[in-house]
C-alpha cells in the first residue's frame, strides 16, 4: 500500500488560490506520484471570495468537482451555467473539448472544492456535463461509475467512484473485483484502511487480494474511494 499524507502533498499558490495535489500538477512534479491507474490529479482547492478560474480548456479528461463548503459558479460554452452549493458532485466529460470557467461567487466566505481528473478509456467523443446532490448515507454511496448504475454519474472509464461515510467506530467492508485498484481520499474524520490510519487530506492506493475494512475511528468520516482498473 502506498500512502500520501495530507502535508507530504505538493503545493500550488496564488493571489486568489492555495492548492494541494496528492499527485503531479502543474508545477508540482513528483516522478513518483503522477497518479493511480486512471486516477491523474485531485487538487484540495481553496478560493478566496470573489476569486476563481477564468475561462481555460480541457480535452479528453473525466473532471469531477466536490464542493466541501462554498459554491462554484460554472459557465461553460456547452450552455451550461450552474451553481454548485456544498455537498454536490460535477462531473463534465471534456472529450472533443471544452471551455469553462469556475468563480466562488462569495464577496466574503473562501471556496473549498476537490477536483479530480480521471483519464477516459476512449478519445474524443462528444462533451458532456452532469451535476448530482446525492442523500448522504451511512456507509458506501456510489456517485460515478461506467454505466450511470443506479442513478449515478455516468463516467466514460471502467472505474466507479463511491462516497464513504461512516459514524465513529463503525465498518465498512469492500470488495473489488480481482485485479482492481483502489484508492481512498479522506475528507474528514479518521479511517482505519487496511492497518494505516488516515486522516483529513491523507489518500492511500491498495490493490487487494481479499475483502477490505475501512473503520472509522476516534470520529465520524467523511471520504471517496475510487475502484480503478
Amino acid at each position: 500500500m502506498e500512502v500520501i499524507l495530507s502535508n507530504e502533498r505538493g503545493t500550488g499558490k496564488f493571489n486568489w488560490l492555495y492548492s494541494r495535489h496528492s499527485f503531479s500538477f502543474a508545477n508540482y512534479y513528483d516522478p513518483k506520484r503522477t497518479g493511480v491507474s486512471a486516477l491523474r490529479v485531485i487538487n484540495d482547492d481553496r478560493v478566496i471570495a470573489g476569486g476563481g478560474f477564468a475561462t481555460h480548456a480541457h480535452q479528453d479528461m473525466e473532471i469531477i468537482s466536490y464542493v466541501k463548503s462554498g459554491t462554484i459558479e460554472h459557465k461553460d460554452n456547452m450552455g451550461n451555467v450552474q451553481s454548485l452549493p456544498a455537498g454536490e458532485f460535477q462531473l463534465m466529460s471534456a472529450g472533443t473539448g471544452v471551455t469553462h470557467s469556475e468563480y466562488n461567487p462569495s464577496a466574503h466566505d473562501p471556496l473549498e472544492f476537490l477536483q479530480i481528473w480521471i483519464v477516459p478509456n476512449e478519445r474524443g467523443g462528444t462533451p458532456g456535463y452532469q451535476q448530482k446532490q446525492f442523500t448522504r448515507e451511512q456507509g458506501l454511496q456510489l456517485i460515478a461509475s461506467p454505466d450511470g448504475a443506479g442513478g449515478s454519474l455516468h463516467m466514460r472509464q471502467d472505474a466507479k467512484l463511491y462516497e464513504l461515510v461512516l459514524e465513529e467506530d463503525t465498518t465498512k467492508s469492500y470488495k473489488p473485483a480481482p485485479g482492481r485498484t483502489l484508492y481512498v481520499h479522506v475528507i474528514e474524520g479518521e479511517l482505519l484502511f487496511n492497518d494505516e490510519i488516515l486522516r483529513a487530506g491523507d489518500g492511500a492506493s491498495l490493490s487487494p487480494e481479499a475483502a477490505i475494512l475501512l473503520i472509522a475511528q476516534n470520529a465520524d468520516v467523511h471520504a471517496l474511494l475510487f475502484d480503478l482498473p
